[in-house]
């Protein structure tokens, strides 16, 4: 979507209240506008090819598998993140690339770590997702204080994860000391029908408070974790400053590996991230059942 028309259509939500449409492609009102303030975005309004905003983000490089076993190798160039027609473009490439290991996939990770981080508030990004075996999109979050206490004790926040090979869920999950792998906190989220979530854009959120972190896609709450979803010796670590990180992964432990379905390249797309802090008080919730 042109930058223009994408700044007119959210100034035109924003004051109606409204969805609107442009093309084959749906732009919901902001899900929060009542009782949260703006406070961080990036909207990718550059001019198309161009680079990722270095102000506001750090393109972390390497290929060492990231502790998940992955198989690409992170770059920072344009070739894998750029701005395309108001969109963070995050694209993974089949191709020998050899920096400090030689890897045959290429990708892109983005993090705010030393350019932005908050503690509480809303946390959200519009975004369309790939599809394909071995794939594993991802918009999550981890405690700024990872370089001097390490992980899992920094704490992460997983807003949005999907695996390839479930086209239709997405995964929210947290983690901290004694809840990580196979015990961390997670619930998944099933689009309706036979929708899958590369087929559009979603906005993906979390609604972060002092004892809670609660779950969206799009305007649906779907699980809230708080203190008391942790078992005997497991801490709470999400009282401090996150940042922010956008990947797409290829391979790994959780989504296995591409096969002879897979399709290469594949993009992720996002339309924007902002973050928010509350102007009044929360308003309680229920999650779905």
């Amino acid at each position: 979507m042109p930058s223009a028309l994408k700044r007119f259509l959210l100034l035109y939500a924003l004051i109606t209240g409204l969805a609107v449409t442009c093309g084959s492609q749906a732009t919901p009102a902001p899900t929060k506008t009542d009782g949260w303030k703006l406070v961080w975005s990036d909207e990718f309004d550059g001019p198309n090819g161009s680079a990722v905003d270095r102000s506001k983000w750090v393109l972390e490089t390497g290929g060492e598998g990231w502790g998940n076993q992955e198989l690409e190798y992170y770059t920072d160039r344009s070739e894998n993140a750029s701005v395309r027609d108001g969109n963070l473009v995050i694209k993974a490439i089949s191709e020998k690339y050899t920096g400090a290991v030689t890897r045959n996939y290429t990708s892109a990770r983005l993090k705010t770590l030393g350019k932005f981080s908050q503690t509480y508030g809303r946390f959200e990004a519009r975004i369309k997702i790939p599809s394909g075996q071995g794939f594993w999109p991802a918009f999550w979050m981890l405690g700024d204080d990872i370089d001097k206490v390490g992980w899992p004790a920094c704490g992460e926040i997983d807003i949005m994860e999907n695996i390839g090979k479930e086209p239709a869920i997405i995964h929210g999950s947290i983690h901290g000391p004694g809840y990580v792998g196979d015990t961390g906190i997670e619930a998944p989220y099933t689009l309706p029908g036979k929708q899958r979530f590369a087929e559009d854009f979603h906005v993906f959120a979390i609604e972060w408070d002092p004892d809670s972190v609660s779950f969206f896609v799009d305007q649906n709450l779907y699980v809230r974790r708080t203190r008391t979803n942790l078992q005997p010796g497991w801490k709470w670590v999400f009282d401090k400053p996150f940042f922010l990180i956008l990947n797409l992964a290829v391979g790994g432990d959780w989504p296995g590996n591409p096969d002879s379905t897979t399709v290469f390249p594949q993009t992720m797309l996002v339309d924007y991230v902002r973050v928010y802090q509350r102007s009044e008080p929360a308003k309680k919730e229920s999650a779905k059942p």
